[in-house]
């Protein structure tokens, strides 16, 4: 493999889109503008929301390490639907049933859910306390912590909830995702003070007993079609409210996410589809690529 020529995987995750490059053997780097180029359709890259590099683990019992890039060019720690497409990848190699992820975030195991291309993820314990998520000021309760966009008297939007699944995630309950201009009011909550860290920004809504729709902006990307992190965090959220019990279906733009709380270690289990969509070759000195035949 040449050091400007590089195959890559396209996949996705309910329309979550990833960039895959297999370093394990020989190592693949890119530099944050060819990251960019990558991600950016528009400039004639493949296009993602993420770009995950699989890295051989420097921990036993790990089958990969996995490194996460967003769209802007940035390193983050963790991305749901990247973790149940690298564990497909993994489990079809080693033709087992699980696979063994380390990532920034910590350990993360992928189950085979039973169906073809259905995967589940054991995304470890959220984290809940302020300065875990992390927050700028103290919260004694990180359910609903203060912060609204608009008007002192009459917000567009306030009150969150606040988790950590790997990443910040603020999620604002409303009666209608539909009715605010997330691409408008996303970037300005993603960077709001509160956040040190930056935050992805949810808008959820309850649509039946355990079933929640949600839109999603995340950090360093813009809005999408799914994020699993952001499902999982709302899945958590919702039982802590006592909107819904611990078992909730996340309807997202790309899809359903099956989120389990798990009552008797906190765990949270998410379950949804994923598609193996082509291979390709970059050819980074020219800013072109192909598809595999």
């Amino acid at each position: 493999m040449s050091a400007r020529h590089i195959p890559f995987r396209k996949m996705n995750g309910l329309g979550n889109t990833f960039v895959v490059f297999d370093a394990r053997q020989e190592p693949v780097t890119l530099t944050a503008e060819e990251r960019r180029w990558v991600a950016d359709e528009a400039a004639g890259g493949p296009g993602f929301d993420q770009m995950i590099t699989i890295e051989k683990p420097t921990v036993g019992g790990m089958d990969a390490f996995m490194r996460i890039h967003n769209a802007d060019g940035g390193e983050v720690d963790a991305c749901g639907n990247a973790t149940r497409c690298i564990g497909w990848l993994l489990m079809q190699e080693a033709n087992n049933s699980f696979a063994n992820i380390l990532t920034n975030a910590g350990f993360l195991k992928a189950i085979d859910a039973g169906e073809p291309h259905m995967v589940t993820v054991d995304m470890g314990m959220p984290r809940l306390e302020w300065q875990d998520i992390p927050l700028a000021e103290e919260f004694a309760d990180t359910r609903v912590i203060e912060l609204q966009i608009g008007p002192i008297d009459d917000p567009i939007l306030h009150s969150p909830s606040a988790v950590n699944m790997g990443n910040p995630h603020a999620i604002f309950w409303v009666d209608n995702v539909e009715a605010y201009d997330l691409e408008k009011i996303g970037p300005l909550l993603e960077h709001h003070p509160i956040f040190p860290e930056r935050a992805n920004i949810s808008l959820a809504q309850l649509i039946g007993e355990n079933e929640i729709r949600l839109k999603v902006w995340e950090r360093g990307v813009g809005q999408t079609r799914a994020c699993g992190t952001a499902a999982c965090a709302v899945g958590v959220a919702a039982p802590r409210k006592k909107l819904t019990d611990r078992k909730t279906v996340i309807h997202l733009p790309g899809g359903p996410l099956a989120i389990h709380w798990r009552e008797e270690d906190d765990h949270v289990l998410m379950t949804g589809a994923i598609e193996d969509e082509y291979k390709g070759q970059l050819d980074l000195d020219a800013r072109s690529w192909t598809k595999d035949h």
